[in-house]
């Protein structure tokens, strides 16, 4: 399908767009029900939307009471519905309608699947209620027993039962189940069992009346199904014009996916509404796929699961091209939302403090070695470390910080890294690596020693490595643990020594915490002062300092002189890639194993457009960039090839560390484990062929 469909075209790339209709209703009038059905059917086609939910018992109202037993509206429903069909003929979506349908001498509440000019199958309500305000049961009969049927509608013999999914031929992971209100009240919902049986979107009728609270309820009730059955959960309540007899109505309708809310309509409204929300399918058939419990409840309730039948029906996916409506967050690891931020920010912070204490209880070791460069990573894992001092009541002074600069440390950061130790009350130590270095330069007979400008690999690693064998020497005269400051993005790109520098510690504290996250969390510790004044002031000129490995000095090459003169000459995102853009793409190929063609039409979406979208408050103005897709695709292949094909032997064998995050760490002893003699041809080759910046 993808090579058919537009690069541009949201169907292309694993996602199908959705939508739930809050029609305006009259009690009992048919005709009138039906025509405002039609009109946000075609609504919805026109958006390029292939399922459209609507509430339940929508053709009559849901409020007729009595009145469902007369023949005279049970016949207008009948009529109501065949007007309804015809109108689909030329409509593109899926659509859920709702009705009364007496069948087998029963009279049943049921949701009715219409797509192209036909009834492609009715599925009863299964739990009807009779308590408190309902008394369904005074007129409908439950359908759990009705499987494997068929009746009569719109003059063709139709499927009906409570064992139907719905199948679009042209869209493999696009199958819907439906529900009725009640049903998701259940202990265990009809949704769930057609989860098992491979539904991916699940749908519910519903009308619903509204009381204080109740709205909250139901958005619970629709997150935690769609996260408990890793599924779409699409639902719709009844709005304006059902009987205020006993009852108020909302217009309640909302779109879950996997427990994150995409959609939701506005309460009370007077005119009719649809929402619509991009489903991402491909991400729910991974997480599915990934997490093995699904696939063993399935196999525990196989006798549910296989009783299902599928109905196919030959859906036309949009040739056009569609964009991607839904807001693809710019930092997958780092919410925009101020206090989703601050949750995350407090969540990460405390699980790094608490792992390292508890390694420190463990081992009985009191003392904490680090080594403090002035950049980013260091000052976090320095922060981190302070704090599990002061939770083990050990006194700041048992923190062990040296700063050791080489040949091309910045005055900036050499500052920095002096006065962050100072602000925060650690034994803060100097020790110039360079007569190490050199010595080690005559030993091994390097240039660089007989004064060449010699500013290789092996001039860049023997700094690392000297620094590296300092802190462990360190750590045995102290009887110290060295404390890790790498970083998840740098073990991506394969962005340390191996062995030394950053890949090597006794417990790495950073190593599945994201270099965009690591920022946040550095600006949230300083703006909540948690470590003072003063330390928080220095935190501010760290954030505002270039990210650099500080190993090659200025003219050489890959360190051409900075703007601002005392900022580090060698920039690590000239090198590996904005580390912004290589967050993303880490998040959306580890987490979900996303084509490098999706990932880089979502990097699009998000940062194209530096006005697009929401950014996080606390990034400052001149922070807020912007990628055109040549560039997303430029370093998207830096990417691929260090992530694939280049780095994972470091990655074999980092230290402990804590995990973080649900995007996942690199840990051979968690969420990742690859061979180290990969090649990255597979997926090269697939952005090449797929986006159309990258061909040629």
């Amino acid at each position: 399908m993808r090579s058919q469909l537009p690069y541009g075209s949201l169907y292309g790339h694993g996602f199908v767009r959705v939508s739930v209709a809050v029609p305006a209703v009259r009690v009992a009038d048919v005709r009138f029900n039906a025509s405002a059905t039609v009109d946000l059917a075609r609504r919805a086609h026109e958006a390029q939307s292939v399922l459209v939910v609507f509430p339940e018992l929508g053709l009559t109202s849901y409020t007729a009471d009595d009145l469902f037993h007369q023949d005279a509206l049970l016949a207008a429903a009948h009529e109501g519905l065949q007007s309804v069909v015809e109108a689909s003929a030329g409509l593109r979506p899926l659509l859920l309608v709702g009705m009364p349908l007496r069948h087998g001498g029963n009279l049943y509440n049921v949701a009715v699947a219409v797509h192209g000019g036909t009834v492609v199958g009715v599925v009863p309500k299964t739990y009807i209620p009779n308590y408190r305000e309902y008394y369904e049961k005074r007129h409908f009969t439950s359908g759990m027993r009705v499987r494997g049927e068929q009746t009569r509608l719109c003059g063709s013999d139709v499927p009906f039962g409570v064992d139907l999914l719905f199948a679009a031929e042209s869209i493999p992971d696009f199958v819907v189940h439906a529900e009725i209100c009640e049903d998701l009240w259940a202990p265990i919902a009809p949704s769930s069992y057609g989860a098992l049986a491979g539904a991916t979107v699940l749908a519910n009728l519903s009308a619903s009346n509204v009381t204080i609270g109740k709205s909250d309820y139901r958005r619970s009730l629709g997150a935690r199904q769609s996260a408990s059955c890793i599924a779409a959960y699409l639902y719709s309540a009844a709005g304006g014009g059902e009987s205020s007899t006993d009852l108020a109505w909302d217009g309640d309708a909302h779109i879950h996916e996997n427990g994150r809310l995409l959609a939701e309509s506005e309460r009370f409204a007077r005119e009719p509404q649809l929402i619509h929300a991009d489903v991402h399918l491909h991400a729910l058939v991974q997480d599915r796929m990934r997490m093995t419990s699904f696939a063993d409840n399935a196999a525990a309730h196989e006798v549910a699961a296989r009783a299902y039948r599928r109905v196919s029906f030959a859906l036309e996916v949009p040739e056009s091209e569609v964009p991607l409506e839904r807001v693809v967050p710019r930092f997958p690891y780092v919410p925009a939302d101020p206090g989703r931020r601050e949750e995350r920010c407090y969540e990460a912070y405390n699980i790094q403090v608490s792992s390292l204490s508890k390694r420190l209880e463990a081992t009985g070791i009191r003392k904490l070695v680090i080594g403090v460069s002035g950049g980013l990573d260091s000052t976090h894992a320095l922060i981190v470390s302070c704090r599990a001092a002061d939770l083990l009541g050990l006194p700041r002074r048992n923190v062990l910080a040296y700063t050791m600069p080489g040949f091309a440390t910045s005055e900036r950061t050499r500052t920095n890294a002096l006065e962050l130790m100072d602000a925060l009350g650690v034994t803060a130590e100097e020790i110039d690596i360079r007569p190490s270095c050199m010595q080690t330069f005559r030993d091994i007979g390097h240039p660089f020693a007989d004064g060449a400008e010699t500013y290789d690999v092996t001039f860049e690693n023997v700094q690392a490595g000297a620094r590296t064998s300092h802190l462990f020497r360190l750590a045995n005269l102290h009887e110290g643990l060295v404390v890790g400051t790498g970083d998840l993005s740098e073990l991506a790109l394969g962005w340390a020594t191996y062995g030394v520098g950053d890949h090597m510690s006794h417990y790495a504290v950073n190593a599945s915490v994201p270099k965009t996250l690591i920022q946040h969390l550095i600006r949230w510790v300083a703006d909540t002062e948690a470590m003072g004044a003063a330390a928080s002031a220095v935190l501010g000129r760290i954030l505002d300092t270039e990210i650099s490995p500080e190993l090659v000095p200025e003219g050489a090459a890959g360190a051409a002189p900075s703007a601002a003169s005392d900022q580090p000459v060698q920039r690590s995102e000239e090198t590996i890639g904005p580390y912004e853009l290589q967050d993303f793409s880490l998040y959306y190929l580890s987490r979900y194993g996303l084509r490098p063609s999706t990932v880089a039409w979502l990097a699009e979406h998000a940062w194209a457009d530096a006005e697009r979208g929401p950014w996080p408050d606390d990034l400052p103005p001149a922070k807020r960039r912007s990628y055109s897709r040549e560039e997303i695709v430029s370093w998207l292949r830096v990417f691929l090839k260090r992530f694939f094909a280049n780095s994972q032997f470091k990655r074999s064998c980092i230290p402990n560390g804590p995990k973080v995050g649900s995007g996942g760490s690199l840990s051979p002893r968690g969420d990742w484990r690859a061979p180290s003699d990969a090649t990255a041809a597979v997926w090269l080759e697939e952005l090449e062929a797929n986006v159309p910046a990258a061909r040629g």
